[in-house]
């Protein structure tokens, strides 16, 4: 008896990045079909931190609070099934789950559309184990540079 589908080894994505793929292809179908309605964009950036188990749900409620007050430019939108924040719809920074990517830590990320230039090397993404006020402080500078 041959295995199912889903017991195949297959070389290249791991189980976790094809979902993430998949749920990246749900995303865009659903974008192109709203209008950019912030108020769908934070509901589904809200469930997903729900979904997510401690401490990695509280430390992903506390950075959408400081991404949304530092940086009420960018919209709430859900990127790869995890919360991320764009302006005119390109994602500028977001929120990468350790569990969900078995890592050892959690990742506040940002993409070329950050302004965080500085000479010629500058960090895009940086790990996350604990949220304290130092943390917060420098969440904060980086999400108000990168929309400058």
């Amino acid at each position: 008896m041959s295995p199912k589908k889903d017991e195949q080894k297959t070389e290249g994505f791991t189980a976790e990045e094809r979902a993430a793929m998949k749920e990246r292809a749900q995303e865009l179908k659903a974008a192109a079909r709203m209008d950019k309605d912030r108020a769908a964009g934070e509901a589904a950036v809200q469930a997903k931190i729900a979904e997510m188990p401690e401490p990695e749900r509280s430390m992903a409620a506390r950075l959408h609070e400081l991404i949304t007050t530092h940086a009420p430019v960018l919209s709430p939108k859900t990127w790869y099934g995890m919360p991320a924040y764009a302006r005119e719809g390109k994602v500028v920074c977001f929120f990468q789950s350790a569990t969900k990517f078995n890592s050892r830590y959690a990742t506040l990320g940002f993409s070329d559309e950050a302004r965080l230039d500085d000479g010629n090397l500058w960090a895009t993404s940086f790990a996350l184990t604990a949220l304290t006020p130092a943390e917060e402080a420098r969440i904060a500078e980086l999400v108000k540079k990168a929309v400058r």
